[in-house]
C-alpha cells in the first residue's frame, strides 16, 4: 500500500485532497498532519476520523517540529508528501510577517530535511519517492490588463505572504537542484468551494450576508481574481504527483477571471434567489480602504499542465460556484462551530474607513 503524508490536512485545500486521493486510490494511506490552528479544523475530517478508516491517520503537530517530522517518517515510511500546510491571508501576513516566516519558509525547510534524511541513503534516493509543494499564483505577483502567469513568469512577490511562499519554492527547488530531491511545485489561482474557513472572499461574504452584516470589499473592488473550484485543484495535484516531471513547476487556474465587486455581487444574487431574503442585497456593501500591497490582477496559463499531463478543470464557475453556495448553507452550523468571530478582527479594524 502506498504512503502519502499530507502536511495542512485539516485545512480548505489539503482537507478535500485527502477526500479527493483516498476516494480514488484505493491501494493509498494517508498521514494528516496539521497544527489545528485557527484554519485547520478536525471537524473538516469528520467524514473520515468518525468512520475509523484504516487508510487515513491524524496526528496533530507542527510542520516545524523536526523531531516529530522525524518520527513520522520512521513511524509511517511515507512515500511521498504534498505539503499544504502554510500561513496563508494577506491580511493576516501584514498583521505579523514574522509567523508567516517561521511556518511558511523555516516549516518547509524543516520537512525538508526530514525527508532527505528519510529518503536518501548511500548516495541515492528511495525510487518513488516525491516532495510537492502546494503554492500560489501570488509569488508572481502583480499583472496589468493583459498577459498571464507562466511558469517562467520571474517572482515577484508584493506582501509577506506570497514572499514567505515564494522564498519556500525556492528552497524546494534548491534541494532538488543541490540534492537530486525529487520535487514538485504547483502554483494555483484562487480556490474556492467546501471547507474554506470565512476570512477568505466567498465564504466571508456568505457568512456576513445570512447574518445581515457588512460586506468589507477592498479599494474600488475591482481587482481581478483567477478562480479555481477546489476539487479541480485535487485533480491537478494528483496527476502532478503521479506523472509530473522531478523538479517541474506546474501553474494551475481556472481560466475564469473575476473583479471582487462582480463575486460579491453575484453571491449576492445567488443567495438571495437560494433563501428568499430580499434583506441579502447590495446595501450591505462597504468599500474599505485597500490594503497595502494590493495585486491589481493574477492570472494563470496552465497551458503546460493540459498539454504534459492533461488536465483541464472539469466543474463550469456557474455550477460550482452554486454548489459552494449550496454547500455553506447546508452547513450554517459548521460556519459557526468553526468561526469564533476572529476572522472579522482584520475587518472591523477598516470600520472607520467604510
Amino acid at each position: 500500500m502506498k504512503r502519502l503524508l499530507v502536511t495542512g490536512a485539516a485545512g480548505f485545500i489539503g482537507s478535500n485532497f485527502v477526500y479527493h486521493a483516498l476516494a480514488n486510490h484505493p491501494d493509498l494511506m494517508i498521514v494528516g498532519l496539521d497544527n489545528l490552528t485557527y484554519a485547520g479544523n478536525l471537524e473538516n475530517l469528520a467524514g473520515l476520523t468518525s468512520t475509523g478508516t484504516q487508510r487515513f491517520i491524524f496526528v496533530k503537530g507542527d510542520i516545524g517540529d523536526r523531531s516529530l517530522a522525524d518520527t513520522l517518517f520512521v513511524d509511517h515510511a511515507p512515500d511521498a508528501v504534498v505539503h499544504f500546510a502554510a500561513e496563508s491571508h494577506v491580511d493576516r501576513s501584514i498583521e505579523d510577517p514574522q509567523l508567516f516566516l517561521r511556518t511558511n519558509i523555516l516549516g518547509t525547510c524543516t520537512l525538508l530535511d526530514a525527508a532527505k534524511s528519510a529518503w536518501f541513503r548511500n548516495g541515492s534516493w528511495t525510487p518513488g519517492c516525491r516532495f510537492l509543494q502546494v503554492s500560489t499564483d501570488e509569488v508572481y505577483g502583480s499583472l496589468g490588463p493583459d498577459g498571464y502567469f507562466t511558469e517562467t513568469t520571474p517572482l515577484d512577490p508584493h506582501s509577506p505572504y506570497s514572499a514567505s511562499k515564494a522564498a519556500a519554492d525556492l528552497i524546494v527547488r534548491a534541494y532538488h537542484d543541490t540534492y537530486g530531491m525529487p520535487v514538485l511545485i504547483t502554483r494555483c489561482s484562487n480556490n474556492y468551494g467546501p471547507y474554506q474557513f470565512p476570512e477568505k472572499l466567498i465564504p466571508l461574504i456568505i457568512q456576513n450576508a445570512l447574518r445581515h452584516q457588512p460586506l468589507p470589499v477592498y479599494g474600488d473592488g475591482k481587482n481581478v481574481r483567477d478562480w479555481l473550484y477546489v476539487e479541480d485543484h485535487c485533480r491537478a495535484i494528483d496527476m502532478v504527483l503521479e506523472k509530473g516531471d522531478a523538479g517541474g513547476i506546474y501553474n494551475i487556474g481556472g481560466n475564469n477571471e473575476w473583479e471582487n465587486i462582480a463575486i460579491v455581487t453575484l453571491l449576492l444574487s445567488i443567495l438571495r434567489e437560494e433563501t428568499g431574503d430580499p434583506e441579502i442585497n447590495e446595501s450591505l456593501i462597504r468599500f474599505v480602504r485597500d490594503r497595502p500591497g494590493h495585486d491589481r490582477r493574477y492570472a494563470i496559463d496552465s497551458t503546460k499542465i493540459s498539454r504534459d499531463l492533461g488536465w483541464k478543470p472539469k466543474t463550469s464557475f456557474p455550477d460550482g460556484i452554486r454548489k459552494t453556495v449550496r454547500w455553506y448553507l447546508e452547513h450554517r452550523e459548521w460556519m459557526e462551530r468553526v468561526v469564533s468571530g476572529e476572522y472579522l478582527s482584520l475587518y472591523e479594524k477598516n470600520d472607520s474607513h467604510r
